[in-house]
């Protein structure tokens, strides 16, 4: 392990399970299996196995949350956050980060090969939920030995799977801290995410989701990246960083090639997005992500929230118009409710909602104290 604050080089593994007759039971009523989880581990697991952490991840995320870049391994997402000394310190933690089921970071996913025909799922492959994504992640930590999180951890989708967690699983998390997050998509995000979807398969090259070995639909998904990107960030943050400041010129090029700095920004981002990330993948999430509601089936977070046995910090940021902050406390109040420790901070930030990656001084103080504290309450 390296010395300054990096977790040094980590190798990704893979566990295979759900195989043949005993696929694991979706949410949708079909199964799948064999399913192979890919995931990484940082620090080491203590002899009582009460110091692992599961930190999970967003929508474009994968399993390498820290260290050094490996080849063409995607950059680490968190990196800010995992090692020695940070907040989830690796020398006293033991860090478990695995990519969702549907996805396309090692994990079975659209993209993979369905072992009944030989060839890519693609939109065979069965629509998965969040539900469905935390019990892929039962498994591994079964397997891992592990018999109680000491915390679930993450932000926007990965808090949807960390709340998840505690309604799923209560007596196997102690702590939880879901960043950014929200109980239930707003009607204006699940928009969001359909014309996103709508724009992937609007590509011609998108083929009903037949593209695999062939061209990839480029201009759909770097399309449904912008929108995306443009719903992580506040105007504050997008006017600080671009204004109306021009693009390698000087004057209005009265045409439709690139006129100003904010179009080229996210032109990049999703050109750059589509050679590290499947379309198909991109509808399974966000799908998952739209079916996502703690208040079912009663009606009620309050009602749901009755089982659930962990203590909580829940952080939302002042400038996240995605996932804002009444949507945050209204899960602190769910918790209230039910007479659960639950600690609520809202972040002043103009990022939006790309702060949870970001604010990493005041989320390294709050994260640090919580697990600290909270581990002395738990045992």
């Amino acid at each position: 392990m390296s010395e300054n604050g990096s977790v040094g080089y980590v190798e990704t593994k893979y566990f295979t399970f759900a195989e043949p007759p005993n696929e694991m039971q979706l949410e949708c009523g079909r199964k799948l299996g064999p399913i192979t989880l890919a995931y990484e581990t940082y620090g080491e697991l203590n002899k009582a196995k009460d110091n692992a952490i599961l930190v999970l991840h967003a929508l474009s995320g994968s399993a390498h949350v820290a260290g050094p870049n490996q080849g063409d391994q995607d950059p680490p997402w968190w990196d800010t956050m995992v090692g020695p000394g940070k907040a989830l310190d690796t020398n006293k933690y033991f860090i478990i980060c695995s990519n969702v089921i549907g996805g396309c970071k090692g994990s079975t996913g659209p993209s993979s090969i369905n072992p009944a025909t030989g060839r890519p799922y693609a939109l065979s492959f069965p629509v998965v939920t969040i539900s469905d994504m935390v019990n892929a992640q039962k498994h591994l930590i079964d397997y891992l030995g592990i018999e109680r999180l000491l915390c679930v951890i993450g932000g926007s989708m990965g808090g949807m799977q960390a709340l998840q967690w505690c309604v799923s699983y209560p007596d196997m998390v102690k702590l939880a801290v879901p960043i950014a997050t929200t109980s239930c998509l707003s009607a204006q995000a699940i928009g969001f995410n359909e014309v996103g979807r709508q724009a992937i398969m609007s590509d011609p090259d998108w083929m009903n989701g037949e593209y695999y070995g062939k061209t990839v639909p480029r201009r759909g998904l770097a399309i449904a990246r912008m929108i995306g990107h443009i719903t992580y960030l506040s105007e504050e943050a997008m006017h600080r960083k671009f204004g109306r400041q021009l693009q390698d010129k000087a004057e209005y090029g009265y045409d439709f090639v690139t006129d100003f700095q904010v179009e080229s920004y996210l032109r990049y981002k999703g050109d750059h997005f589509v050679k590290r990330f499947d379309a198909n993948s991109y509808l399974y999430i966000t799908k998952a992500m739209d079916y996502f509601d703690l208040t079912m089936p009663s009606g009620s977070l309050k009602e749901t929230f009755k089982v659930v046995k962990a203590k909580f910090l829940i952080i939302s940021f002042s400038s996240d118009w995605l996932f804002p902050t009444h949507q945050s406390k209204e899960i602190v109040s769910a918790c209230r409710y039910n007479n659960l420790d639950v600690i609520f901070t809202e972040i002043q930030t103009d990022y939006g909602h790309d702060a949870f990656l970001l604010e990493s001084k005041q989320l390294t103080h709050l994260i640090s104290n919580f697990l600290e504290y909270g581990w002395k309450r738990t045992q």
